[in-house]
């Protein structure tokens, strides 16, 4: 029975063979690593991963294609939204049940084609729980990604590529033409590989995450007039150039603000 893709969960699968075959060569799978897809669907980057990997984790919050999968001999199913899904836990329990060739590994990779509608929320998800991933990959709206590699004084730069940045190293890897889908999404879509940063500055996440907010708030006028109002609060008295634009200030400048502060 055919399945019919679901509004409500952004449902737009994969069908394009030369797409697919060109998302499992950025992502490289080696046998027994332990790996997560976000989203699975029609099993389209799912087939030939675990045939590269032995075994795959995939997590799908719908039913129906839960029900699928599970038929799948060498498919863990977590039938969840990945918004609710512990990363740290699911790892543990991954690494601990691997075969012998991964559990040498630390840490798994994680990988899918993001329901569009809610994929910063997921980005901000998996930011929490960095600790415990190798890497990512995701196909995502090119807009988002445009948005998460962008460089400072350029139209894209945002809240989103400071929040980022500071924890990964990101490229745009691949680019998705809308006919590779069915239903064809009425967006260009990418492929981001996102690599977490060996050796991270060290900065309270929380404080880093409300001064970028208000910087970028109204991206239009300059820091004087958003940022300069909350560091008068927070009773900073160090140096910081105020008459810029938030899109003109750097990752590294944001985050040795947010130590300072």
């Amino acid at each position: 029975m055919k399945h019919i893709a679901r509004k409500r969960f952004g449902q737009h699968f994969l069908t394009d063979g030369g797409i697919i075959d060109a998302i499992v060569d950025a992502i490289h799978p080696e046998p027994g690593q332990a790996m997560v897809e976000i989203g699975p669907g029609l099993a389209a980057l799912t087939q030939p991963l675990v045939e590269r990997l032995g075994h795959l984790t995939v997590i799908e919050l719908d039913r129906d294609l839960a029900v699928r999968l599970r038929e799948h001999p060498h498919l863990s199913v977590v039938e969840s939204d990945v918004l609710k899904v512990d990363f740290r836990t699911l790892a543990s329990q991954m690494l601990t049940s691997a075969p012998t060739a991964a559990t040498t590994a630390a840490k798994i990779r994680v990988v899918g084609n993001l329901p569009y509608n809610i994929s910063t929320p997921i980005l901000f998800h998996l930011l929490d729980q960095v600790d415990v991933i190798e890497d990512q990959h995701f196909m995502l709206q090119k807009e988002v990604i445009d948005r998460m590699v962008a460089q400072p004084a350029t139209s894209d730069y945002s809240r989103l590529s400071v929040m980022l940045q500071w924890r990964y190293d990101m490229a745009n890897v691949l680019f998705v033409p809308p006919e590779s889908f069915d239903p064809p999404p009425r967006v260009d879509s990418a492929v981001v590989r996102m690599v977490p940063l060996t050796e991270p500055p060290q900065v309270n996440v929380k404080t880093l995450e409300t001064l970028v907010q208000v910087a970028f708030s109204q991206r239009r006028k300059i820091l004087r007039n958003t940022l300069g109002k909350w560091l008068d609060e927070k009773g900073f008295t160090g140096q910081f150039d105020l008459q810029r634009r938030a899109e003109e200030v750097p990752v590294a400048e944001f985050v040795a603000l947010a130590q300072a502060v």
